[in-house]
């Protein structure tokens, strides 16, 4: 197998670990092994593994149909889930599109923003474009790419899309040279100047609400969203939120454009939908995106987008039990008691004297090392795979994490308890203890 988002020069050199199973918020590997799934299985288990709520409505659902298109028809399912999910996410949203993964449905919303102008203003007109943001994450296909802000990631395909509007927020992300208040400051001003000097020609803006995930777990200054939502209503651009990893649950609210009470136009949400169980995603928009693209067949204002397994029933089914088990289990307190767990140990994480930053939001965490934390410049060298050694670390004392380059992601399935979280963070603080504490000694031997 070629893996994702994997260097498989130096995989196929370590013995892999192959996952036999799981229950509750742990994964077992085929030689019986217990190990926490400190990642959530890639940030979208919500209820634990083999919950048995989802487990019987997928059962329930194979035992009727297991595919039908929703190309000319729909099924019980799907319909549930859309009205189910109109009942939790901003009240504004009123429709539902259904694809499979978090990049379809972002590329969706940015087809839907596009399509919008060229109904309501004309094909001459100029809203062509996207407002985006530095370190931001939208996910792999194409059109995703193309607002996606990690160099690492998107930089070597630049040729392949147009180029789109850049926000920066550097200045905000690297704020221990200068006061906070001076760095939101230049945060907002960034942004204003942005949206305003470009307004012309953007069809919308598209942002991870309060937190960038994939990005490092970057953080947002408090009103950022707010000014964002201003700024769309004042220029006529549409914000599209892309909730697919801080969506159900994730932040401490079922969505965390809450934080801010903002209302988007468009919202994209994966990973979490179905539990994390099976690919589900959807795009939801307002009323008044959808009425843009109603008309007779002649007139050309179909959205002419679709993919075969969009809106699986038997995706349905498992999402629909899993937005049952929100209030069953009253997933959101226990967001709240973890989350406030989670936050003493990232302080005291923080203390560490190879640790540059920690940053958190609910059941979001992120550990940023550094050789030498006080210089902003001081970073270790890729060749020294620090991150990928912590993780090992964490691997050989029963914790599955994955790091983003140096940054030592914290990210545990919503059902997890207090036990849980201390087991995360104290594993988590002894393997950059030990890896942080060879390189210290690399170093000194390298000065020798």
């Amino acid at each position: 197998m070629w893996h994702p988002f994997t260097q498989q020069a130096g995989w196929i050199k370590e013995q892999p670990l192959i996952i036999d199973h799981g229950k509750g918020n742990y994964l077992y590997d085929v030689e019986g092994k217990k190990y926490l799934d400190g990642v959530s299985s890639l940030w979208c288990n919500v209820h634990g593994h083999r919950v048995r709520e989802i487990d019987a409505a997928i059962k329930n659902q194979v035992g009727k149909v297991g595919h039908s298109t929703m190309l000319g028809l729909t099924h019980e399912p799907g319909i549930k889930l859309a009205e189910k999910l109109l009942e939790v996410t901003p009240e504004n949203l009123t429709r539902v599109f259904y694809s499979e993964s978090g990049a379809t449905a972002t590329e969706i919303g940015l087809k839907m923003a596009y399509q919008y102008f060229q109904l309501t203003e004309g094909p001459e007109t100029t809203k062509t474009k996207f407002a985006y943001f530095s370190e931001g994450y939208h996910g792999d296909t194409i059109g995703a790419v193309s607002v996606g802000g990690i160099e690492d990631f998107h930089g070597r395909f630049k040729h392949l899309y147009p180029q789109h509007v850049k926000v920066n927020l550097d200045g905000w992300h690297k704020r221990e040279r200068r006061e906070a208040l001076q760095a939101r400051a230049i945060a907002l001003a960034e942004l204003e100047f942005k949206i305003t000097r470009n307004a012309k020609n953007l069809a919308a803006v598209i942002i991870e609400p309060m937190i960038q995930g994939a990005g490092g777990i970057l953080d947002m200054p408090g009103g950022y969203l707010l000014r964002l939502r201003q700024l769309c209503d004042a220029h006529n651009v549409l914000l599209i939120v892309d909730e697919v990893a801080t969506g159900f649950g994730r932040t401490g609210k079922m969505f965390a454009c809450e934080h801010e009470n903002v209302q988007p136009d468009i919202m994209a949400v994966g990973k979490g939908l179905t539990g994390g169980y099976l690919p589900l995603a959807a795009t939801l928009t307002s009323e008044k995106v959808y009425e843009a693209f109603l008309g007779r067949p002649e007139e050309g204002k179909t959205f002419f987008h679709g993919h075969t397994f969009t809106g699986n029933p038997i995706a349905c089914a498992a999402a629909i039990a899993s937005l049952d088990l929100f209030k069953k289990k009253k997933v959101l307190k226990n967001v709240a008691e973890r989350s406030e767990e989670l936050a003493i140990w990232l302080r005291e994480i923080q203390e560490h004297h190879h640790v540059r930053e920690c940053r958190w939001l609910g059941l979001m965490g992120g550990i940023e090392l550094a050789p030498n934390p006080m210089d902003p410049t001081s970073k270790y060298h890729p060749s020294r795979r620090v991150g990928h050694r912590v993780i090992l670390e964490a691997r050989r004392r029963g914790v599955i994490l994955r790091p983003l380059g140096e940054v030592i992601v914290l990210m545990p399935p919503l059902s997890a308890t207090e036990k849980d979280i201390d087991k995360l963070c104290e594993v988590a603080y002894d393997a950059i203890n030990i890896v942080t504490g060879q390189e210290e000694l690399f170093a000194e031997a390298a000065r020798w």
